[in-house]
């Protein structure tokens, strides 16, 4: 998969910026755009992890501390080891998972938590889908026209206020490309969801509730 050196070079041509001796963006600038547009990204379309977290004798409840970078959960098997799989309903509230069984577990027991994590880019490893990796750059080049612009506002600058108006409306359409699909890739997550995870017969969309504070 393509590191963030890889994506950087590929934004700097996006943005025309790829002559060496006069970047006009740092490294560490473009940086900081990509894992922004990746953490969006995250948010409609997350990292598939399962994890498996045991339980305590008499208590329904599991802490989610271990699951770093946690977006969603999808779905709860328990117990586990049958077939089909046994997805049991939940809710979720300050990092606590809680089963919402009519018997708590009697002892130590498996759980799988199905679950979604912001992706990972840094200079040796991707978790960055290849289907999105031209939607990053198109937010990662949105976010860098429209702060170079807002930075350049009222500051002199060599293509004048007509040069910092240009970046900021393409920064602008830039930016609503990126949000259209990431709501695009959001709904085919949902119907995903939907269809993969069912609980005790019920449908997948009762099987959690979350809390809203």
């Amino acid at each position: 998969m393509p590191t963030i050196d890889d994506l950087r070079a590929r934004l700097r041509i996006e943005l025309h910026d790829d002559d060496s001796g006069a970047y006009r963006w740092e490294d560490d600038v473009l940086d900081r755009h990509l894992l922004r547009a990746v953490k969006n990204l995250s948010f409609n379309w997350p990292r598939e992890l399962k994890t498996t977290l045991t339980t305590t004798a008499g208590s329904r409840d599991l802490s989610l501390a271990s699951l770093t970078d946690l977006v969603r959960v999808y779905a709860v098997e328990y117990p586990v080891g049958r077939y089909p799989a046994s997805f049991v309903p939940h809710s979720i509230f300050a990092g606590t998972l809680t089963l919402l069984t009519e018997q708590a577990p009697a002892g130590i027991e498996d759980v799988d938590v199905y679950w979604g994590a912001v992706h990972t880019l840094d200079e040796s490893t991707s978790s960055v889908p290849a289907v999105t990796e031209d939607l990053v750059l198109t937010g990662a080049a949105g976010f860098a026209a429209v702060e170079l612009a807002s930075f350049a506002t009222n500051r002199a600058n060599v293509g004048g206020p007509e040069t910092t108006r240009q970046y900021m409306d393409w920064g602008e359409r830039l930016l609503r490309r990126f949000h259209e699909t990431l709501r695009e890739f959001g709904d085919r997550a949902r119907v995903r969801q939907s269809s993969l995870y069912t609980a005790a017969g019920e449908a997948a969309s009762q099987s959690t509730v979350r809390w809203e504070g």
